[in-house]
């Protein structure tokens, strides 16, 4: 059980560093293209360097493939939220609220009846 809380420590840590180097350009957008791709390039560097250990420990503790991309989406989702409310002040509506608990039950549906 510890191996999976590893995987999703690891995986929020590549999803803050995924979605720096996919959206966090967009603060700078005065900065030019090829200097934005470079940073973004280099930021996914990190993303990978604790992307590829999470889906090994997951992969290790008796998670699927499957179970792997479940989790990450709504890592992904959870991180993206908080750093679009922080650094372009978003904020949710009612429908993301509900589409987030959609996603909740499709993780506890994907889980279900594992051994």
């Amino acid at each position: 059980m510890n191996s999976i809380f590893y995987t999703i420590g690891l995986l929020i840590v590549s999803n803050i560093f995924m979605t720096l180097a996919w959206y966090g350009h967009l603060k700078h957008k005065s900065s030019a293209l090829w200097l934005v791709i470079l940073t973004s390039w280099g930021l996914a560097f990190f993303e990978y360097v604790f992307q590829v250990p999470a889906n090994r420990i997951g992969a290790e503790a008796g998670l699927t493939v499957t179970h792997l991309k479940i989790i990450q989406e709504c890592v992904t989702l959870t991180v993206f939220t908080i750093i679009a409310y922080f650094m372009f002040g978003e904020t949710l509506k009612w429908n993301n609220f509900v589409s987030f608990l959609f996603l909740v039950g499709a993780v506890v549906f994907a889980f279900w009846g594992k051994e």
